[in-house]
């Protein structure tokens, strides 16, 4: 069974567009503007727009929002071609590329700014 994640985003299209046509993912099942299921290895992400059932306001009244910091990590070879790659499609980043024991990372964000970690082993 694959992990799941599911992110909040303003616009499922364009969630679809962004993981799909720059992170590789490909498009398991969509249900029209509410909500789509993404797949990349053994990850399925789930994309729930304002119509999805997971945006409906908590019992306190609060409304779950794209965005935060908590974020998958997606593992790639040769991070700086990615970067450059991506920044030439407009892809935001909330950092530069770091280097730690592990290897470095960079955090990119999505089109309604929840955030993915690319890590390349090091």
């Amino acid at each position: 069974m694959a992990a799941q994640v599911r992110y909040i985003v303003d616009d499922v299209d364009a969630a679809v567009a962004f993981y799909v046509g720059k992170l590789g993912f490909s498009l398991a099942q969509q249900f029209g503007p509410a909500m789509a299921i993404l797949e990349r290895e053994d990850l399925r992400l789930w994309v729930a727009g304002p119509m999805a059932s997971a945006s409906r306001p908590m019992p306190d009244g609060v409304q779950p929002a794209p965005g935060g910091w908590s974020r998958f990590v997606l593992t790639v070879e040769d991070l700086p071609g990615l970067v450059a790659s991506l920044r030439g499609q407009g892809v935001a980043f909330r950092s530069d590329i770091v280097v730690g024991p592990g290897g470095r990372q960079i955090l990119c964000q999505d089109p309604a700014g929840n955030v993915v970690e690319l890590f390349e082993p090091g």
